[in-house]
């Protein structure tokens, strides 16, 4: 994967642009794993055990790509632990736990409006 670099332009921090590091960015944490991981995590440091029981439904393949593409993007931080197996564990950094707060704020709105959701659902027909 070619990674864009920051070049201080406005277009690398404009989402509307197919080539922008700010696109790329976006589209790594908009995902329901990322998400969903984000909010498992919270305030706590988990092994990846404890993660993967914590996100009900995710893949060990899809917790390991979703963990490596946050751990890349700086939304958390990967311990290892010299111990036989070695014991690994993940924790919010500072831009993972203000991101936090965008997800939480996004678990608000989806219980706020899950009733209005699902009567236009029922309405639509679904």
């Amino acid at each position: 994967m070619v990674t864009k670099q920051f070049g201080g332009s406005p277009e690398d921090v404009d989402l509307r642009r197919a080539d922008s590091l700010a696109r790329e960015i976006f589209s790594d944490i908009a995902n329901k794993w990322a998400l969903l991981i984000i909010e498992a995590i919270g305030e706590r440091t988990l092994r990846f055990s404890e993660l993967r029981d914590e996100v009900e439904g995710i893949s060990h393949k899809m917790l390991t790509q979703n963990l490596r593409m946050m751990e890349r993007n700086g939304l958390v931080e990967r311990e290892v632990h010299p111990t036989v197996p070695p014991r690994v564990e993940y924790t919010l950094t500072e831009p993972g736990r203000a991101l936090r707060a965008t997800v939480d704020g996004m678990c608000d709105w989806t219980q706020r409006y899950l009733g209005h959701i699902e009567a236009a659902r029922r309405h639509f027909g679904d």
